[in-house]
C-alpha cells in the first residue's frame, strides 16, 4: 500500500478577494475562503444545494499568483493539505482554526 498522506482537493468559488500579507521576512501569505456546493434531492424531490466554506492559505509564489489573478467569485481548483492551529484571542480564549494550505492552484472558468 502506498503511504497515506494528508491531501485535500477542492473546486469552488472565492467568497471574497484574497487578503495578501507580506511578512517582515519578505514571505508573502494569501488568506481567502472558498465555497463548495453539493446538490441533492430531498425527500420531497426538491433540489437542495448545500454550501460549505473552507479557509485557505497560500505562501510565496502561489500567493503571488493569487494576488495577481484571483478575485471574489472566481472559480478555482486547489490541492493542498489540512492544518490545524490554535491561538488566544483578545479576551484570552483559546481558539482553534483548521485551514487548507494550498500548494497547487488551477484557475477555472473565464
Amino acid at each position: 500500500m502506498n503511504t497515506l498522506r494528508n491531501k485535500v482537493q477542492l473546486i469552488g468559488n472565492l467568497g471574497n478577494d484574497p487578503e495578501i500579507i507580506t511578512l517582515e521576512s519578505g514571505k508573502k501569505l494569501a488568506k481567502f475562503s472558498l465555497a463548495t456546493n453539493e446538490s441533492y434531492k430531498n425527500a420531497q424531490g426538491e433540489k437542495v444545494t448545500q454550501t460549505d466554506w473552507h479557509n485557505l492559505i497560500a505562501w510565496n509564489k502561489t500567493a503571488d499568483i493569487i494576488e495577481k489573478y484571483v478575485t471574489k467569485g472566481k472559480e478555482i481548483a486547489i490541492e493542498g493539505k489540512l492544518t490545524s492551529r490554535s491561538y488566544d484571542d483578545k479576551e484570552g480564549q483559546k481558539r482553534y482554526v483548521t485551514e487548507v494550505v494550498v500548494n497547487e492552484l488551477l484557475m477555472l472558468g473565464k
